[in-house]
């Protein structure tokens, strides 16, 4: 009688950013600590996700209710910090040694190409191959503008430094000439770990041809924005079937969305965790936490990142 194939065990995700209502954004260090904490109870990787300012249009569609809930398009205070994330993860990259490190997400067109693949090629050799990436176009206008960038050009200015990307890391000299982009003979070193550049991912709030075509030619991961339907991955699965590559490829990104008790106190743990053994039967093996979401103890965080290692576990075996 055949064996029934054994999944893997579940890879946990802990996001740093965000986590302001119980450790203060200004304090960098602490925050490096929470990512030796999660490494110390076995998280596979830590995330911090990116602005480089806002502005009035961030609250746009209503603040959050609770603090502790996700900062999404449209529900944040202008004044949210977001510590420059480079900057952070190179710090965490020096103080750990197992762990991934994410720049999840990454607003590349805010950046110019050649600057952005020399950053991420050096905080890649920093944590000898540890980092992943996962560049995006973002949603907020106002800061496109303060930076002078076109917004509704953003897509293609992304697929532009996309493919910069993959030249400079992989070879020099390097030309490009292109629609936004126009330089000759450059020489970038160092070159990141890996001659094809950091693991790479892409994600949305719903599964469209651009986030099919930058799958297909650079991702490694699949990391959808929001609630994860067997609808979502279906689709995935077709388009990258038509387009040469199989869904069975790539890692799949989960998470937990919660209902908070009230507006003013974290939700329980346990229910959010029950989304875990439903993803992963979609295939997902890496699932995402947010730790203000359950706790406001910053004390407690360590033993926190134990409980969800053990939780999952005892869920997925």
């Amino acid at each position: 009688m055949a064996e029934t194939p054994t999944r893997p065990a579940p890879r946990m995700v802990s996001v740093l950013t965000e986590n302001w209502t119980m450790t203060d954004p200004r304090d960098i260090r602490d925050i490096v600590r929470m990512a030796q904490e999660a490494e110390d109870a076995g998280f596979d990787m830590v995330m911090v996700s990116d602005h480089v300012l806002l502005g009035p249009s961030a609250g746009s569609a209503g603040r959050m209710a609770n603090p502790r809930d996700y900062a999404m398009p449209g529900n944040q205070d202008p004044a949210t910090a977001w510590p420059s994330n480079i900057e952070l993860l190179s710090a965490i990259a020096a103080a750990t040694t197992r762990i991934r490190i994410g720049a999840i997400a990454l607003i590349a067109p805010l950046r110019h190409p050649l600057v952005l693949a020399h950053d991420l090629a050096t905080l890649d050799l920093l944590s000898e191959g540890r980092l992943v990436i996962q560049p995006t176009v973002s949603w907020h206008r106002d800061e496109y503008d303060a930076l002078g960038v076109p917004f509704d050009r953003r897509g293609s200015i992304l697929d532009e430094q996309l493919e910069i990307w993959r030249q400079v890391w992989s070879r020099s000299p390097v030309s490009h000439h292109g629609e936004f982009f126009d330089f000759e003979d450059v020489y970038l070193e160092p070159k990141p770990w890996r001659p094809e550049g950091p693991a790479m991912w892409f994600g949305g709030e719903r599964v469209h041809s651009a986030i099919v075509d930058r799958l297909v030619r650079y991702g490694s991961g699949y990391h959808p924005l929001g609630r994860v339907t067997e609808a979502d991955v279906e689709t995935l699965r077709a388009a990258l079937a038509e387009a040469g590559r199989s869904v069975d490829e790539l890692e799949l990104v989960g998470g937990t969305r919660v209902e908070f008790p009230s507006d003013h106190e974290p939700a329980p743990l346990g229910p959010a965790l029950e989304e875990v053994p439903r993803q992963a039967a979609l295939g997902f093996t890496t699932f995402v936490v947010k730790p203000s979401i359950f706790i406001d103890d910053r004390s407690r965080h360590a033993a926190f990142c134990r409980e969800v290692i053990d939780r999952v576990a005892a869920l997925t075996s």
